[in-house]
């Protein structure tokens, strides 16, 4: 199968698709991609070969050269995470008005060129709500004019062994009928959680315990001035319970490294990092006296390997040059390679896929 990855941002779908061929021998080739931000195309190419392939670029310059447009290789698969700020609740939900919110047509410029068997999309969860459910309503539409059947739900990373409250919407359409076909979050769960573990590529972990390093560089420590900002639970309109040492953590987003509070982000304790998880010294400890112990955000590779990226992936990425501040904002935006996976491995037995 050929595969096209538009918005690329770091090649959460890609990866996806290497575990799969992996581990059921199934060959799914990138043909091209496209991605606008250099510093996350520079992470992508520390990772994987891309040697040969069509590197688009600005995908609105891409479909504008129609010599490029029209000599573009035929692909079966066409995936795409795109931009989801203009649909966010933490945004101004500005959606199809704002030029970010534009770039699902220009998925659609691709789609009515050359009609790929099967399209899968993702997106923040607000995406089926915005604008009273009539932006989701016309992408769906959209995509049945060109005689697409489509499927929708919400997905959280947390069900595919990934520590991480993530729910995202993955959109799933396909040119051909397949019975009672069934796609949605508890069909995939179902079929994951019967899986043998062992047989599959993905990392799994239990919890974020099994993430977190012992020993990280000291710049990764909250200091004593902005810690009791961090562990307020906040005053006037806004006050929210900032917890610290959280099992599972909470969704990644790509502001992480501007230092929000515990109630919005990732922080996590000595004590509870050095007892694996055993001692929680929130449950026993006041603000004042957690202000006096060391506390620490997240490091690039354990916010990459939230996502389901190998630990290795933001070394690779450090050797080219990229800053944690990009790195950072890239794992945040990143699709979660387990649920892609896990979402592939279901259509590939559905027999929707390769048959």
């Amino acid at each position: 199968m050929r595969h096209l990855e538009l918005f690329a941002g770091v090649g959460g779908f890609r990866a996806a698709m290497d575990h799969i061929h992996q581990d059921l021998d199934v060959i799914i080739d990138t043909i091209g991609f496209s991605e606008i931000d250099a510093k996350a195309l520079a992470t992508y190419k520390a990772n994987f070969n891309t040697t040969n392939e069509i590197e688009m670029g600005d995908i609105v310059s891409f479909i504008k050269d129609k010599k490029r447009f029209r000599t573009l290789p035929r692909f079966n698969l066409l995936s795409a995470g795109f931009p989801c700020q203009t649909f966010s609740m933490m945004g101004k939900q500005a959606g199809f008005d704002e030029d970010r919110g534009q770039m699902f047509f220009r998925i659609m410029d691709l789609v009515h060129k050359y009609q790929p068997n099967f399209i899968l999309l993702e997106n923040v969860k607000n995406l089926m709500n915005h604008d009273k459910k009539r932006t989701y309503k016309r992408i769906k539409e959209e995509l049945e004019a060109e005689k697409y059947i489509v499927h929708e739900d919400v997905f959280n990373t947390n069900a595919f062994g990934l520590p991480q409250k993530r729910n995202r919407v993955l959109v799933f359409a396909r040119k051909a009928k397949y019975g009672d076909f069934i796609f949605s979050f508890d069909a995939v769960k179902k079929h994951f959680e019967v899986l043998n573990h062992n047989d599959i590529s993905i990392y799994l972990y239990r919890s974020v315990v099994d993430i977190l390093s012992q020993e990280v560089e000291g710049k990764y420590y909250l200091s004593s001035k902005i810690k009791p900002t961090i562990l307020s639970n906040g005053s006037g309109s806004f006050v929210s319970n900032s917890d610290i040492d959280q099992l599972v953590a909470r969704p990644l987003t790509a502001s992480m490294h501007k230092m929000h509070r515990a109630c919005q982000d990732n922080y996590y304790s000595d004590i509870f990092i050095q007892s694996y998880g055993a001692v929680r010294p929130s449950e026993y400890m006041t603000k004042e006296e957690l202000a006096s112990i060391p506390i620490r955000k997240l490091t690039p590779q354990e916010a990459f390997m939230l996502q389901g990226f190998p630990r290795d992936f933001a070394l690779n990425a450090q050797r080219e040059g990229v800053s944690n501040g990009s790195l950072y904002t890239q794992a945040g935006n990143a699709v979660s390679v387990n649920t892609i996976y896990a979402v592939l491995h279901y259509l590939i037995h559905s027999k929707i896929m390769f048959e």
